[in-house]
């Protein structure tokens, strides 16, 4: 009785052979000719090219994709320098106002300034006596306040005509918003709130990261907490 041969009850399959290969490097070294024979598609167009030249033109691809990506790696890095530099700029501005009275107008008028930010306000409540006539102490609704203490992140979208762009000199020419909740510390009930707004609709978007925004009020925040204290009052 004839028995089917071996090779035809179990065929060698592309993996068998990638596999050969890969266990056993010194193949092309005993069969050297093999690379200047084997014909692959070149990968641009349809001219064959030998298994070397292909080779040699992946490795090129590659390089020039490491290439792409060091390009953006400095690219990134050198706007996170100018982004620090900004930062910087702005924090000196703060530190270097005396007045407590000043610093809502100095926060927002720099942000504007360094940033390109067209337009931005600032609302503070629960603030020490002598400052609770200011502007930027009054005209605020409770459910202002209740939306402030629900932001644990910054919001960032659409103008939806929430009560904070009101607070703008230009409410209508706002398409795009970021929201940022002012806390003292670690307090989950906000004492403020920061409105940034564009007239680009992109410019705040519900996808963006919000990590750089998150600072700003964190840093904005420490810097208002003057207006809490009694001691700064009789200072300003």
């Amino acid at each position: 009785m004839n028995q089917t041969p071996h090779s035809l009850q179990h065929p060698i399959t592309e993996d068998d052979i990638a596999n050969f290969l890969a266990n056993t490097p010194d193949f092309f070294e005993r069969h050297a000719e093999l690379l200047a024979t084997v014909q692959l598609s070149s990968g641009h167009g349809s001219r064959a090219v030998s298994l070397q030249e292909r080779q040699a033109g992946m490795l090129r691809d590659k390089i020039r994709g490491l290439e792409s990506r060091v390009v953006e790696m400095i690219r990134h890095g050198q706007e996170n320098v100018t982004i620090a530099d900004k930062m910087q700029s702005w924090m000196l501005k703060l530190l270097m106002t005396s007045a407590a009275r000043d610093l809502p107008d100095t926060i927002a008028q720099e942000l504007q300034t360094q940033f390109s930010i067209p337009q931005a306000a600032i609302k503070v409540w629960e603030v020490a006596a002598p400052f609770s006539d200011s502007d930027f102490a009054t005209g605020v609704s409770d459910d202002a306040r209740s939306f402030a203490a629900s932001l644990s992140t910054p919001f960032c979208g659409l103008n939806a005509g929430l009560e904070a762009v009101s607070w703008l000199p230009e409410p209508a020419a706002a398409k795009s918003v970021a929201l940022i909740a002012l806390r003292s510390g670690d307090a989950t009930q906000a004492f403020g709130l920061l409105v940034l707004a564009s007239p680009d609709a992109e410019r705040f978007t519900s996808g963006m990261g919000t990590d750089f925004l998150q600072r700003i009020g964190e840093l904005a925040s420490a810097a208002l907490s003057r207006l809490r204290s009694p001691a700064d009052a009789t200072l300003d």
